[in-house]
């Protein structure tokens, strides 16, 4: 389990190369939700996304060595971005190998700063071709499977924490479960009294299904959020979330892509899906809390372009 001094450690060695992030109370959306509301503003990060402190941290542990035979991940969007941005900016050379279904403008931006693209027809072949070139010899970025990215992506928490004023709930997305395991360690740490709930979409359920069948398994991948598609979980963070978290909520892809609609008109936050699914899991705490929830979010991320928001606000229909 990641402690509270290991995500203090990365806080003082990322400081300078990431942003520590706004928290602002939400009128908008306590109005919206009829309980205060705070929002932690990760899509200001650099890169758009929380993942900026997990790739940071971890290029900056690495030997000369690793730093010689350069890095590699697998990302559906934001850790490739991430990885991709810091490595140019430490000189290290990446490759990420994303999923044909990853966004185009993911695709772009991971290109745009220098790092090598490898696609697959999925994101549970772009990590069977990790491995392959961990094989032969390049560094692996685990975009959660790692105790240096849960410590980094544990900062979130961190600053939320000293940052915000009276929380009850706090709600983060999950993917492979890296931020959720840092970001409830640190709360677990600095106000334990704070509930932890997980947001997840239907069609990229890892981590329910993991706390379903009692550890990780690999799951049917189909929602459009591909950024909280990961194939599984690890063991690491299964542990972290089984442990710390509250409950894994699940909502459909419909209500997500609401949700960065209702992020938009009442926060005034351009935010992607992945953020999105924080709206409709807010209400059901609000539900099962009632009048005396204090909420916090976690909007982890803003990489999706008019286009996308458009096309399934198209798909999906009126909210």
């Amino acid at each position: 389990m990641i402690g509270i001094s290991a995500i203090e450690t990365a806080a003082r060695r990322i400081a300078g190369h990431v942003v520590h992030t706004p928290t602002v109370p939400s009128p908008g959306l306590s109005e919206l939700l009829g309980v205060p509301v705070t929002a932690k503003l990760e899509q200001l990060q650099r890169t758009g996304s929380f993942k900026a402190r997990g790739a940071t941290l971890k290029l900056l542990s690495l030997s000369e060595a690793e730093r010689a035979a350069g890095v590699v991940a697998a990302s559906g969007g934001n850790h490739g971005i991430a990885l991709a941005v810091m490595a140019a900016a430490l000189d290290v050379k990446a490759t990420v190998v994303m999923p044909r279904t990853a966004p185009a403008r993911s695709l772009a931006l991971v290109e745009e700063a220098g790092a090598s693209v490898r696609l697959t027809d999925g994101m549970g072949s772009a990590f069977e071709l990790v491995e392959t070139l961990r094989d032969e010899g390049l560094t692996l970025v685990h975009p959660f499977d790692d105790p240096v990215v849960i410590a980094a992506q544990g900062t979130v928490g961190l600053e939320f924490a000293e940052d915000a004023g009276e929380l009850t709930d706090v709600i983060v997305s999950i993917g492979g479960g890296g931020l959720i395991s840092g970001v409830a360690a640190a709360l677990r740490a600095r106000r334990p009294d704070v509930r932890v709930w997980g947001v997840e979409t239907e069609g990229a359920q890892a981590m329910s299904e993991a706390l379903a069948a009692g550890g990780p398994v690999p799951v049917a991948l189909s929602s459009v959020v591909t950024p909280l598609s990961a194939p599984s979980v690890s063991p690491l963070t299964y542990e972290h979330v089984s442990a710390l978290v509250t409950e894994v909520l699940v909502v459909p892809d419909r209500e997500a892509v609401g949700g960065c609609l209702d992020l938009a008109e009442h926060a005034k936050v351009w935010a992607e899906p992945a953020a999105g699914c924080l709206l409709p899991a807010a209400r059901r705490v609000r539900e099962r809390v009632g009048d005396g929830a204090r909420i916090g979010l976690v909007v982890c991320g803003g990489n999706t372009t008019r286009e996308d928001l458009m096309a399934w606000t198209e798909r999906f229909g009126p909210r």
